[in-house]
């Protein structure tokens, strides 16, 4: 019987309230019986249990697997597609999923080795470049997934709560208006819309043999590739030098090596930092400085 940790079930009290409790009560169960209708051994679950309860499995042919359960189905199915389409092009493998019950049998790593153990950060984006180079595919014609639009929502919700007239509006306002420019530039300037993973950053990013690097865990999403490069810029950001030098050496790398505009991963940079700090103070933060600081940094990029 796998015992559920007990920071994972106050995680989903935190999260999803009594509800989200009763479900881990179920897990248990649900493993068992997904372990004989998908046919895997189960093992440990991940130390870093956040969102989904994903555990270790063994296949019954020794492949190792990854079994994982969401209460947030939709989430899932969304994931599910993703790494469909994105098969045969760097993406871990579904080996079996049911939709309804929020489950997925999903490919294993081996050795399964983040790439944020790469500490050379000119090496890591290379990799990082290798992986993003074969990864995209052209956007459904008619699609499920959310646009870019929508994924930065949180800004024109912002606009709709606080009245600058009101001094208690919290963001520099030249800030926002540079994001919802840049933002509204991108957009309407994107020669081609495509699925983008989403969330592509060094622990989404995997070593599988000897040499190749898979992805896990995208969110999907419709828009310009170029925002596919920034949640890896966000992540170990003094690696190898100060915050500006290390962003403005893995735009350079990312443009070279991909023949991508560094002016459009800038703006987006802008863009995205603005939505954190939106996103944060519609969680109830006071620490919106961050997302500010992330915007002045890619900021300095355009110069």
């Amino acid at each position: 019987m796998i015992v559920i940790p007990d920071t994972f079930i106050e995680r989903m009290r935190e999260l999803h309230g009594e509800q989200g409790v009763a479900w881990t009560g179920a897990l248990p169960g649900l493993i068992t019986d997904f372990a004989s209708r998908f046919d895997f051994s189960p093992e440990a679950p991940f130390s870093n249990l956040s969102y989904n309860f994903v555990l270790r499995a063994k296949c019954s042919d020794g492949r190792p697997a990854v079994f994982k359960s969401s209460f947030m189905k939709d989430e899932l199915s969304m994931e599910v597609s993703v790494l469909r389409a994105f098969e045969g092009r760097g993406a871990i493998n579904v080996l079996d999923v049911d939709e309804e019950q929020g489950v997925a049998l999903l490919e294993g790593a081996d050795p399964g080795m983040p790439l944020s153990e790469i500490e050379d950060d000119a090496r890591a984006t290379d990799i990082f470049c290798e992986v993003f180079r074969h990864l995209h595919v052209s956007a459904p014609p008619s699609s499920q997934y959310p646009s870019i639009k929508q994924h930065f929502a949180a800004i024109e919700r912002y606009r709709e709560r606080f009245d600058y007239a009101n001094t208690a509006a919290p963001l520099p306002e030249s800030w926002v208006e540079n994001a919802e420019e840049c933002l509204a530039y991108l957009i309407t300037t994107t020669s081609e819309n495509l699925l983008l993973h989403g969330d592509l950053h060094h622990e989404n990013i995997l070593r599988q043999g000897e040499e190749q690097w898979v992805v896990i865990d995208p969110k999907g999403m419709i828009g310009d590739i170029h925002f596919d490069t920034i949640q890896y810029m966000l992540n170990y950001e003094n690696r190898g030098g100060d915050c500006e030098q290390v962003l403005r050496s893995r735009i350079a790398i990312m443009a070279d090596r991909l023949g991508l505009d560094p002016r459009r991963i800038a703006m987006w940079g802008v863009a995205r930092g603005v939505l954190e700090a939106c996103w944060t103070i519609e969680d109830g933060g006071t620490d919106w400085h961050r997302g500010i600081q992330i915007t002045e940094r890619f900021a300095k990029c355009l110069d």
